[in-house]
């Protein structure tokens, strides 16, 4: 246990920011996940109204992203990379559909 004010306030921040931390990532991996169920439904039924959930679920999850990584929550470079993922989800779908 912590002895000291310093050492007890730091045990509380770290303790908050683990959380808000956990919110982000939670959060980024389930926009991933619907937007990536969005892709598979528009890949096998090409629709206009399915293309704009795409694109609504795209904005969505980049947002989160980009907010993530404003937060330094994810890095710079991971951030980047989920960002490509979506891309290359999308290309794949409309290159088959």
């Amino acid at each position: 246990m912590a002895n000291s004010k310093s050492a007890i306030k730091r045990i509380q921040i770290n303790e908050r920011n683990r959380l808000r931390n956990k919110a982000y990532k939670s959060a980024v991996k389930t926009l991933m996940k619907k937007y990536f169920g969005i892709v598979d439904e528009y890949a096998a039924n090409p629709t206009p109204e399915l293309n704009e959930r795409v694109q609504l679920a795209l904005a969505e999850a980049y947002s989160k992203i980009d907010k993530a990584v404003k937060r330094k929550v994810l890095h710079a470079n991971n951030g980047a990379r989920k960002k490509s993922r979506l891309a290359k989800a999308l290309k794949r779908a409309t290159a088959t559909g």
